[in-house]
């Protein structure tokens, strides 16, 4: 699948250490808001799906490949893409780039993979046929 979201970030001081470092768990944080606000820009928000769906989605596994490090203040555009989906399940690519004057640098990439469940059961759930559509859409 091809349609790539970005989603622009900001590094601030409490997503450092004392060295001005990101800290390398808020590149999961980084990826998490992407990934949200991709399934906005479609029009579904996380607490309507929970209320009238009895959806959420929890993070099933996470792979991430951390190149370089991510600094204060630093101007970050994080992505995400659809590399596969299923019945009841979404695979991501992501990464976070610096983009400077000169060059667009890779600090992170990783592979997110999304379990859809039931919000009471917390079982497995088929995706709902609008969000199945969209993810079809996108390829």
């Amino acid at each position: 699948m091809s349609t790539t979201f970005v989603w622009p970030v900001r590094v601030y001081y409490e997503d450092t250490d004392t060295a001005g470092v990101v800290y390398y768990a808020n590149y999961l944080k980084f990826m998490e808001r992407a990934r949200t606000e991709w399934l906005r820009s479609f029009g579904f928000e996380q607490d309507v799906l929970i209320r009238d769906e009895k959806l959420v989605f929890a993070v099933r596994s996470v792979t991430v490949d951390y190149r370089r490090p991510a600094l204060f203040n630093d101007a970050l555009e994080v992505t995400a893409s659809i590399r596969q989906f299923g019945k009841a399940s979404i695979d991501f690519e992501q990464s976070v780039i610096r983009n400077t004057r000169d060059q667009e640098e890779l600090l992170a990439s990783g592979k997110i993979k999304l379990a859809c469940l039931d919000s009471e059961s917390l079982r497995p759930k088929p995706l709902p046929s609008p969000i199945a559509e969209v993810l079809l859409s996108v390829r």
